[in-house]
């Protein structure tokens, strides 16, 4: 094939031979070479030009590829793939596959200029390897169960073995003088590389299903990091003795990297925890700080380079020795983050651009074993899967789910397969091939694992956890969600509501929510109550919620007991971890906070909407009720309370009146309920109105004798009407329950429901947390465990 050199970003090229598909080249350099262009009136047999210029050739080359990789993501997105393909589909859209717009791709990527496109995009690979070395919690590796070690070994050693023994049988008989055998090499590259789990694609594609602190994504995450480790050192091991063939020098090469990784790991790794010791808790670490570790990634990568090892290697091994979490780790995945976003992309796109399916227009027997091999190892790899995790007595769905989350292959892969076609391991046709099967298998990973597996169904409703069906001499079991400090004290004065005695006791699982940064897997963790300050957590966030809840269990004393939990995960899943202790602990209702902070002057001081969008799902699924508290001041707990409790009528109003019935029994606490009706009401009286009517008669007659106990019935005509009671209301009390009551319509709230803003507060719960209606008392909303039908 012959090249113009008006094509290329040479001064001059000449063709020397042809042979077996590749062509040899002498080209001639300009020195210095042209960076920047002498402007658009240069012509293309000038050096000059902007189509012969580095800069402006890269420039070029960087808008149409981020244009057409955001361009096809809508179309993937809605077809249900993942972001991966569509940076792959624009390298096979630009590279030499579809034999479109020739002329235009070689004016944008002309022959020299993909090389060092392809050099800067690697910047984005060899940052994302180390931010998910710093995000991976190595320690995983030893409190992963025998479960994740089985599951992992057999996935890695089963496949392998029977690919090696097909292959040799393969070769054999199919060798009639094409030289089969002669490509041993290339199909253990392939070999290794299939059975590669890499522990950094598998978190990110766990974390765009939205399940990775789900059960299963816990599992898979153990599994996978434990198949990482064991794939890590069957590649260096293949790869040291491939290039050394001698046992010096694979001494010499080992003794070099191990001298590295020992200077890593005991000398960078405890300066590392000086740094954080050193930097005030809750403050970023200093930049001088930072700076340096990211300059020492990219000198991992020079030296990985010089013992002829990846460059990802060394760098991935500094990630690992670098503390994961905040301070350190939260601040170098953020400072990391912009080059992974830009240059992971074009990364991806580059490597799609060397494949040429127009190489395949008649397989050769190699490819076809190949092929075969590849998808042998697939159907291995997944039955091993399956199979071990069947025996380990996981659901059939959960199981399938597992084993292809576990054989998913991603950008190390790709990047494996790169290598080895430019270092000549690997044939074009082959890689092209190989690239293809990753793509269309990727895909059928994706959606399946998205079909097969809801987290959320396991916390469907199909036995009564809530207040109102909670039975006489039960425990009561509420689990109370903190996020932030301020949190802890008014989950305390809700929790007084409960009125728990020695007689009746209430246990109480406190769950710490914190969000997860700096690491790759989440933590759940259960905080044993010991005498005296907790001694597993050490000036921590969590400590002084667990401190505080500790003291308030000794004041009550044989009426409450208290266990703590922190859950370390994304603000988006972190549903889940609620849901799940909700499920666990058989819990008759979760007290959420509200994601508005007032000040004492009344105005807002402090919003989270993460907040927001938690409470929002909880709701959705939660296997008991829930309570979302609207704190406004805290009320000290030796003053009378005076409590309200608003029933217009429903599963809510009659989940909230419970609530302040256990509350009456206390003789601090005044409440009044105030039954809402529409005046002239002659409807008939359904299911939900009778269940209404004898409820409150049965409230009347409990508590008839008691004094700090009384009982308004108020008829409205509008809600209008009704807001204006609401606005009188608030100031004669400290503390309101009324029921969530979404989606039902009455005209008690008709004309209030245009102008809610918080879905999760129902209609009169907005009402009351408005800024507007200037209200001092403190709201619980009350939404009953819905049952699924």
């Amino acid at each position: 094939m012959e090249i113009n050199a008006n094509d290329t970003v040479f001064a001059s090229i000449t063709l020397l031979n042809v042979s077996d598909n590749h062509a040899n080249y002498d080209v001639c350099l300009q020195t210095p070479p042209h960076i920047l262009s002498d402007g658009i009136w240069g012509t293309h047999s000038t050096e000059g030009s902007p189509s012969r210029s580095s800069f402006p050739v890269h420039l070029l080359q960087v808008f149409v590829i981020y244009c057409m990789t955001w361009a096809l993501e809508f179309p993937v997105k809605k077809l249900g793939l993942p972001l991966i393909i569509s940076q792959m589909m624009a390298g096979l859209i630009l590279g030499p596959t579809l034999h479109v717009l020739e002329k235009t791709k070689m004016m944008m990527f002309p022959y020299g200029s993909q090389d060092t496109l392809a050099s800067i995009a690697s910047l984005g690979y060899v940052l994302f390897v180390f931010e998910q070395g710093v995000k991976m919690d190595f320690s995983m590796i030893f409190r992963t169960g025998k479960k994740g070690w089985i599951i992992a070994l057999l996935g890695l050693i089963t496949p392998m073995l029977v690919s090696l023994v097909a292959e040799n049988s393969l070769s054999s008989f199919l060798d009639q003088g094409n030289g089969l055998h002669k490509k041993g090499h290339e199909a253990l590259v392939v070999l290794i590389s299939q059975n590669i789990t890499s522990f950094a694609v598998i978190a990110s594609l766990l974390n765009d299903l939205q399940i990775i602190n789900s059960e299963l994504g816990r599992l898979t995450l153990s599994s996978a990091l434990v198949g990482d480790m064991l794939s890590n050192i069957l590649v260096y091991l293949a790869s040291a003795f491939d290039k050394h063939r001698d046992l010096k020098g694979f001494g010499i090469t080992f003794g070099y990297l191990f001298l590295v990784v020992i200077i890593i790991f005991f000398l960078y790794r405890p300066v590392m925890f000086w740094v954080i010791e050193n930097t005030p808790e809750r403050q970023e670490v200093k930049d001088i700080y930072l700076n340096i570790i990211m300059g020492f990634v990219f000198a991992m990568g020079w030296l990985a380079t010089n013992v002829n090892q990846e460059v990802i290697f060394l760098p991935f091994i500094f990630g690992l020795a670098t503390p994961s979490g905040a301070p350190l780790g939260s601040s170098l995945v953020q400072r990391s983050q912009f080059g992974i976003e830009f240059f992971l992309p074009f990364f991806l796109t580059t490597c799609a651009m060397k494949v040429n399916l127009s190489l395949l227009k008649s397989p050769s027997s190699a490819i076809l074993v190949t092929v075969f091999l590849l998808f042998l190892g697939y159907l291995v790899k997944m039955v091993t899967y399956l199979v071990s995790s069947l025996y380990f007595k996981l659901p059939l769905k959960d199981a399938l789910s597992l084993a292809l989350l576990l054989n998913y292959k991603g950008v190390v892969q790709i990047s494996m397969y790169t290598s080895a076609l430019d270092k000549h391991d690997l044939h074009a046709e082959m890689f092209s091939v190989i690239i293809i099967i990753i793509m269309i298998t990727s895909s059928i990973v994706y959606r399946l694992v998205k079909r097969l597996y809801d987290p959320s169904m396991k916390y469907a409703g199909y036995q009564q956890r809530n207040l109102f069906n909670l039975k006489p001499n039960s425990d009561l079991r509420v689990v109370v969600c903190i996020h932030k400090q301020h949190h802890t004290i008014p989950m305390m004065r809700a929790l007084d509501l409960f009125y728990p005695t020695t007689e009746d006791p209430i246990i109480v699982d406190v769950l710490h929510l914190i969000e997860l940064a700096g690491r790759s897997s989440p933590i759940f963790i259960s905080h044993r109550m010991r005498k005296g300050a907790p001694s597993n957590v050490q000036n921590s966030y969590s400590e002084n919620v667990i401190l505080s809840f500790k003291l308030y269990e000794d004041e009550n004393q044989g009426a409450i007991s208290v266990y703590p939990y922190t859950a370390i995960s994304p603000p988006a899943l972190m549903q889940e971890d609620v849901c799940f202790l909700g499920l666990d602990k058989v819990a008759s209702i979760i007290i959420l906070p509200f994601h508005r902070k007032w000040s004492i002057e009344g105005k807002i001081e402090h919003e989270d909407k993460n907040i927001s969008t938690i409470n929002c799902k909880v709701m959705e699924r939660a296997p008991c009720s829930v309570g979302i508290l609207v704190s406004r001041g805290v009320h000290q707990k030796d003053s009378p309370l005076r409590l309200a409790m608003i029933f217009l009528g429903g599963n809510d109003d009659r989940e909230a009146l419970c609530l302040a019935n256990r509350a009456a029994r206390d003789s601090s606490i005044n409440l009044v309920v105030y039954h809402i009706t529409i005046k002239n009401n002659d409807e008939n009286h359904d299911l939900d109105t009778v269940l209404d009517i004898a409820m409150l008669k049965d409230t009347k007659n409990e508590h008839s004798d008691l004094e700090n106990v009384s009982y308004k019935e108020i008829e409205v005509e509008s809600g209008l009407q009704t807001a204006s009671i609401l606005r009188e209301m608030v100031d004669e009390h400290d503390f309101i329950i009324v029921g969530r009551r979404h989606g039902i319509e009455c005209p008690q709230t008709k004309a209030l429901q245009q102008w809610t803003e918080f879905t999760e507060l129902g209609v009169i719960g907005d009402y009351l947390a408005s800024a507007d209606l200037d209200c001092k008392s403190s709201v619980l909303v009350v939404q009953q465990q819905q049952v699924s039908q």
